[in-house]
């Protein structure tokens, strides 16, 4: 049997035991964090389990099930193509549910890996192949992409422009920068704003959904705030995101900047959306229905806003605290991959 004959079910049960292994927590995994770390110091061993727990989380028959349902039986057709997948290493396992969605949607896959993160993948499918060996000869890993039918790729605002000229061939979906934001009400309790912590900080800052920019209401006092997320001051033990902060710091000091400062995050007001590591900006609003047309207009830069009550714009919204913790139907900049395999089989 090969991939082709394995129907959605086989794929949806191997799938569902990758998310079984990944919560047993094996000891394999303190050995693969340890070498992991070693080669990008952003990948703390902490890092790397949060990733894990985040996949593994959406790794079950139930929710696999469920995100499949309106694209069967289509999926069960079998298809000869090839994804080509051009991954992002920003932070750990990013790249992985563009893997999973191509291999679970029935598809050949040739893997261009970050050299950022050219571990974990590769050991997560080694168990999937162990789990359903049919996978083995459906895997390739590859420097440069050739031969192939259609390409999802991730990239900077610069790349991008490469990436479209290359694959100007075939269907293709280019992914290039964006930034997440946090709207702020002023009537958060503290347990909600440190949640939106987890937000700011959680790999350090260093993932599109990550909060980089906060909207808040004129004349916010942001003492709450500073006060609720002060658990997280341990970002600053990890010396390249303190360089970071002292670097950003120092300039505000010698030009004069106005920021707010609590030890190891920089607030600075500012209108633009992608704020330098350890600084988040943040600007002020009048009323919602300002908020709100200020969003749409800028709905093309966003990955996602994380608040406490729905906006009336078209940008996924998360609860304090869930941004980096996205469902299987949660696109990468809204763009739904698996609808987009299914049309292109």
């Amino acid at each position: 049997m090969n991939i082709h004959n394995l129907t959605s079910d086989k794929r949806i049960w191997a799938f569902n035991n990758l998310g079984e292994y990944l919560k047993q927590q094996p000891n394999d995994w303190a050995e693969l964090a340890t070498r992991v770390s070693a080669q990008n110091s952003w990948f703390t061993p902490i890092a790397v389990q949060m990733a894990l727990k985040a996949i593994a989380q959406n790794l079950n028959t139930e929710k696999l099930t469920q995100w499949l349902a309106p694209y069967l039986p289509l999926l069960d057709t079998p298809t000869t193509k090839t994804v080509g997948l051009v991954l992002a290493g920003n932070i750990p396992l990013v790249g992985f549910h563009d893997v999973l969605v191509a291999l679970i949607a029935g598809f050949n896959v040739q893997i261009k890996l970050s050299s950022d993160d050219n571990q974990l993948i590769p050991f997560l499918l080694d168990k999937l192949i162990h789990i359903e060996p049919n996978f083995a000869s459906f895997i390739n890993y590859t420097d440069r992409l050739k031969n192939f039918d259609i390409v999802i790729a991730t990239g900077s605002n610069n790349t991008s422009r490469y990436f479209e000229y290359y694959f100007r061939e075939v269907p293709y979906i280019i992914r290039k920068n964006r930034n997440s934001v946090a709207v702020i009400q002023g009537n958060e309790s503290k347990a909600q704003l440190t949640q939106l912590g987890h937000d700011l900080f959680d790999y350090f800052g260093l993932g599109c959904r990550n909060v980089s920019k906060l909207y808040v209401p004129e004349q916010y006092n942001f003492n709450l705030f500073f006060e609720a997320i002060s658990s997280f001051s341990e970002v600053s033990h990890h010396h390249k995101y303190h360089n970071n902060y002292d670097y950003n710091k120092s300039i505000y000091l010698v030009n004069g900047n106005k920021h707010l400062d609590n030890g190891f995050l920089l607030l600075k007001e500012d209108e633009r959306l992608a704020s330098p590591l350890a600084v988040a900006y943040y600007q002020t609003y009048n009323h919602f229905e300002q908020l709100t047309t200020l969003l749409d207009h800028q709905k093309d830069q966003i990955q996602c806003v994380v608040s406490t009550s729905p906006l009336s714009v078209n940008i996924p919204r998360f609860p304090f605290g869930q941004s980096q913790q996205p469902a299987l139907d949660d696109y990468a900049d809204g763009v739904n991959t698996l609808d987009f395999l299914a049309q292109n089989r």
